[in-house]
């Protein structure tokens, strides 16, 4: 790929276009390069670095580039000197016993980067994204991924309104639910979560007849930040999961 194109790709719609985009930082580059074991598709990625960097090893193509150029590429105050150009690739399909959340009109990058890196901590979950949210290639959602955009399934653009027909179970976050630490709630297909500032259609909820639950808390705010609502909620819907051992929290 041409540089100038590859400076295009912190737009969306280059992004789509060219059917690529960048991550930047050392971090995320060994995270890609573990990720080529699991996804042979992902050796269609490129390596750029500075000279500093020069002494990195790697299965994928390398192109040594100067400060400036990396400066273009980078999204981030003081560039690390490494990045990489990754294809977009299309959605694996659902495996057995994996469930789903759903994610309504989101619009904040650093959240659904978080809300990821949640579900790839916890496994065995996909996220749905609706239309009109984030691009989860953004820059910032994939730096806040810290790589688990490489284990996490992510579908876009998948309306509320086709949920009922793929999901069985469907449970939604409200303040008026049952707590989520009633047992009934680590069972469900989907958990829908919605836009803070706009919350849920109920409408759409209603139909689909979504049971709906809460996290206890003492009401002095008005909501949660809605990564940290999915990150209580894996938590609780994990302490039902026969077989889930202790990790190190340290990612």
């Amino acid at each position: 790929m041409k540089f100038e194109d590859l400076k295009k790709l912190h737009q969306k719609k280059f992004r789509e276009e060219l059917g690529y985009y960048l991550l930047e930082g050392e971090h995320l580059v060994q995270e890609l390069q573990k990720a080529l074991s699991r996804d042979a598709r992902l050796r269609a990625s490129e390596i750029y670095l500075t000279r500093e960097y020069e002494h990195w090893t790697s299965p994928l193509p390398i192109h040594v580039v100067n400060s400036r150029h990396m400066t273009q590429l980078s999204e981030t105050r003081s560039p690390q000197g490494i990045a990489a150009v990754v294809p977009i690739l299309p959605t694996l399909a659902p495996q057995p016993g994996e469930r789903a959340i759903y994610l309504h009109q989101i619009q904040d990058p650093g959240n659904l980067g978080t809300i990821l890196r949640t579900l790839a901590w916890f496994g065995q979950f996909r996220c749905l994204l609706s239309p009109n949210s984030v691009d989860v290639h953004n820059g910032k959602a994939v730096r806040a991924s810290m790589g688990a955009i490489f284990h996490v399934p992510v579908e876009v653009d998948v309306p509320i309104e086709t949920l009922s027909a793929r999901f069985g179970r469907i449970a939604s976050l409200d303040l008026q639910g049952q707590p989520i630490t009633a047992p009934e709630f680590r069972d469900f297909d989907c958990y829908i979560y919605g836009n803070e500032a706009r919350g849920l259609p109920r409408a759409a909820l209603a139909e689909m007849k979504a049971a709906a639950f809460t996290i206890a808390g003492t009401g002095a705010i008005e909501s949660l930040n809605v990564a940290t609502t999915v990150t209580i909620c894996q938590y609780e819907i994990s302490r039902g999961v026969v077989g889930t051992r202790p990790r190190s929290s340290s990612i």
